[in-house]
């Protein structure tokens, strides 16, 4: 049976580009997004990026009517430093929640089971339908994605996780223009581990590895 959810996100340019998490939208069909001044638009899926839970989304808008957020940096935060959450948890939109960094350098791993460094915890009220909302600093620039909280029920504990906005700065201009993040690749493919080190056991075919030399 069809089934529906709700997440938060912001605009991040002028094209009409919506920055969320990749969990809001993962195995979604057709997406739908409502604006602050309650107008709602046919929304497509430009790219994502589940290894950081981002993804990016894209309305046509007239740009004289899109504001993008201002982006912070993610650099130099302190322990005990205001931020403020919004979203819309639990459908209620327009949300705004504030709080303090109460640990920086978390580590959160995600769906698809990678590690995610460097992660913002703060106690700002996070709650199901802010995910992928912005986590602002008190200029009101954004400094990290709503992504997680930690709680036995489901609802905020006062533990909350935000992935770096310098995180996706540096994917997201990936994700715009070709729907996925260009990572290197040295053309290894599996390895086993020995007293002396990794002993290469496969080698992808033609990959750089395999052409410069090394064999499995």
């Amino acid at each position: 049976y069809p089934t529906e959810g709700s997440g938060s996100g912001f605009i991040f340019d002028k094209e009409g580009h919506i920055i969320t998490n990749y969990h809001v939208i993962e195995n979604g069909k057709e997406f739908v997004t409502t604006l602050y001044n309650g107008q709602q638009y046919s929304t497509k899926l430009v790219g994502a990026d589940p290894n950081n839970d981002i993804a990016v989304l894209q309305i046509k808008i007239p740009s004289e009517k899109v504001y993008p957020c201002m982006l912070g940096s993610s650099q130099g935060l302190k322990v005990g430093q205001k931020v403020l959450a919004i979203g819309n948890p639990f459908g209620l939109d327009r949300t705004l929640t504030t709080g303090i960094i109460s640990s920086l350098g978390r580590t959160l791993r995600t769906e698809s089971g990678r590690l995610i460094q460097g992660i913002i915890q703060t106690d700002a009220a996070i709650n199901p339908g802010n995910s992928g909302g912005p986590l602002l600093n008190s200029r009101g620039e954004v400094i990290g994605v709503n992504s997680a909280i930690v709680s036995r029920v489901g609802q905020s504990s006062g533990i909350g996780f935000d992935i770096l906005i310098n995180i996706v700065k540096s994917i997201v201009k990936d994700l715009i223009s070709f729907g996925y993040v260009v990572r290197a690749n040295i053309g290894i493919l599996q390895v086993y581990e020995n007293g002396k080190g990794l002993l290469i056991a496969q080698l992808e075919p033609n990959g750089p590895a395999q052409k410069a030399g090394l064999q499995g």
